[in-house]
């Protein structure tokens, strides 16, 4: 675990800075981060920061789902496909580049499929945890020092105003970032035809700007966290933010967001097991004022990450 936090607060770190952290070798770092790439499925990835998403409940008929969350894996703008509940339901992330993207995906695809049988399409209107803030940090494996140490230095000055903005030049770039966030400067200098100084300034410019940031995946069933499940929640609109704040701070919850729909929270949560699962729903976020009903859906087989599709079953 202490690798991947390490990763989690500085991505691009070199081995030699992550040994000297860890107080471990180099080659010791590397055969570590080789050995959770075979068995924990741990990648490096590029995300491009989004304003618009979507979380897609997908209600489907009983022998169709494997198929359908297949399908939906092998899409570039899908993210974090599950099924849930009895095998009926696919949960999938929709991270559309421009309208079209998500007009394509629900008037195009989803509607005309006819072993759907109902669609909820929430749109995630503030993020509380997730995203570029690592849910393995939450338990706390590197020391306050360890962390220090590792995180990334600011450059100088204030960051430019105005929102961030990827150009077309950019998409070479990331393209080759998208499936491996730690490839080398000559690899990015070769898949972009730019050269290394120029893409090393370009990469910290995206990266300090917000536009892009460098996320980890992995398996958290390695890590001992075998029971995962998507919450909806309804919340008191008047105490939505202080819950969300509240749940950001759990250990238990790797992503939590304000969205639209029947239920105006959404969060995933990983524990080790079906007893902890309900500890944490009856005795933290049960007890949280504000709270009103709560739904939780167990993530009953995986498909797909962020960019890593799970091998078929």
């Amino acid at each position: 675990m202490k690798l991947v936090h390490a990763l989690e607060v500085d991505a691009r770190a070199p081995f030699s800075r992550l040994a000297a952290v860890l107080g471990v070798s180099d080659q010791t770092v590397a055969r570590r981060y080789r050995k959770l790439r075979a068995e924990a499925r741990l990648r490096v990835v590029a995300v491009r920061e989004r304003e618009d998403e979507w979380l897609l409940r997908l209600r489907c008929t009983p022998d169709s789902a494997q198929a359908i969350a297949t399908a939906l894996a092998k899409r570039p703008d899908t993210a974090w496909i599950h099924i849930t509940s009895a095998g009926t339901e696919v949960v999938c992330m929709s991270l559309p580049r421009d309208p079209g993207d998500y007009d394509d995906l629900m008037f195009g695809k989803l509607l005309r499929t006819p072993h759907i049988v109902e669609i909820r399409a929430h749109q995630l209107l503030h993020r509380f945890y997730g995203g570029r803030t690592g849910w393995i940090g939450k338990h706390g494996p590197l020391t306050p020092g360890q962390v220090a140490a590792l995180t990334p230095a600011r450059p100088h000055g204030p960051r430019p105003p105005g929102p961030a903005r990827i150009t077309p030049e950019d998409e070479p770039l990331i393209a080759a970032l998208k499936p491996d966030g730690r490839a080398t400067y000559p690899e990015l200098g070769r898949a972009t035809g730019r050269s290394e100084s120029a893409v090393k300034r370009r990469l910290a410019q995206l990266l300090d700007s917000g536009a892009l940031y460098l996320d980890t995946e992995y398996d958290t069933e390695y890590f001992g966290f075998g029971t995962a499940a998507m919450l909806w929640i309804t919340v008191a609109p008047r105490l939505l933010r202080a819950v969300g704040e509240a749940m950001a701070e759990h250990p238990e919850i790797a992503h939590a967001s304000a969205t639209t729909g029947p239920s105006n929270l959404m969060a995933s949560a990983h524990t080790r097991d079906t007893k902890e699962l309900y500890t944490y729903l009856s005795d933290r976020l049960g007890t949280l004022d504000g709270v009103q009903h709560v739904e939780a859906a167990p993530l009953l087989r995986r498909y797909k990450q962020l960019t890593y599709q799970y091998p078929p079953h």
